[in-house]
């Protein structure tokens, strides 16, 4: 989560945070939990959602999520659990509930368009998770934004060479290199990213070092559906292949 959201959530809520070995090292780190359990809060008690946009409690086969505005971001939104989860690393997420989450994300997409009034075609929207050291907060956050005028253009001159089998993405995005995995839309609804991250290539599946980024196919493809984008590194940080001042709104790049 980028540093000026971390600042304005720590302006917005004083809460406790969880304790732990995080909260004890860098308290910071628990913001955005703290922001969380007051959407929690406020919807259990008023049926209000603020500071989130929206709050889903959950039932007992489906687990609760929630979805934050960045303050002064217009676009940029976060989808989170609303049980502790701490990163793309947990185990629980190769089950049932990392399809869970992966489907509020993907429903939540419009949120970026409708805050552009309609200016930005869905294709152009992009969801990513980061890394364990490429992240500042230690609560599972799937960020949503436009993509960035330079990763969209290659994702239309390569994504039809995506196939249903991890290979490496044929150019640089944002400056790293990725494997792709296309995801068909018939099977978007029970697909698992954080389960098929085990299979990424690489030495070993070392998730704290991993980080994703999910995006539709580009228009005219022939099976239309979703890209997985993923890497490994230190810091890693899909992230960067958003755009949060959203240039490609205003026709930029597109």
């Amino acid at each position: 989560m980028r540093r000026t959201l971390l600042a304005a959530l720590l302006v917005a809520v004083a809460m406790p945070a969880p304790t732990g070995a995080s909260a004890a090292s860098d308290p910071s780190r628990n913001v955005l939990w703290a922001a969380l359990k007051t959407c929690v809060l406020a919807k259990r008690l008023a049926n209000r959602t603020f500071p989130c946009l929206s709050v889903d409690l959950g039932d007992g086969e489906r687990p609760g999520s929630a979805v934050l505005r960045a303050p002064g971001e217009p676009t940029h939104s976060v989808v989170m659990p609303t049980d502790t989860v701490a990163g793309l690393e947990a185990p629980i997420l190769r089950g049932p509930r990392g399809a869970a989450y992966w489907r509020a994300a993907l429903a939540a997409r419009p949120l970026v368009s409708e805050a552009l009034q309609g200016k930005l075609p869905p294709e152009a929207v992009g969801l990513a998770v980061n890394s364990a050291r490429g992240r500042s907060q230690d609560q599972l956050h799937i960020h949503l934004d436009c993509l960035k005028p330079s990763v969209l253009a290659a994702l239309r001159a390569h994504g039809r060479q995506i196939r249903r089998t991890w290979t490496r993405f044929p150019q640089p995005l944002a400056g790293d290199r990725y494997s792709a995995l296309r995801v068909p839309e018939a099977e978007a609804a029970r697909f698992n990213p954080f389960a098929a991250l085990r299979t990424l290539p690489g030495a070993r599946p070392d998730l704290h070092r991993t980080s994703f980024a999910a995006v539709a196919t580009p228009p005219g493809d022939p099976e239309p559906g979703f890209i997985l984008l993923a890497y490994r590194a230190p810091s890693a940080s899909a992230e960067d292949v958003l755009d949060h001042s959203c240039a490609a709104a205003s026709g930029r790049g597109l």
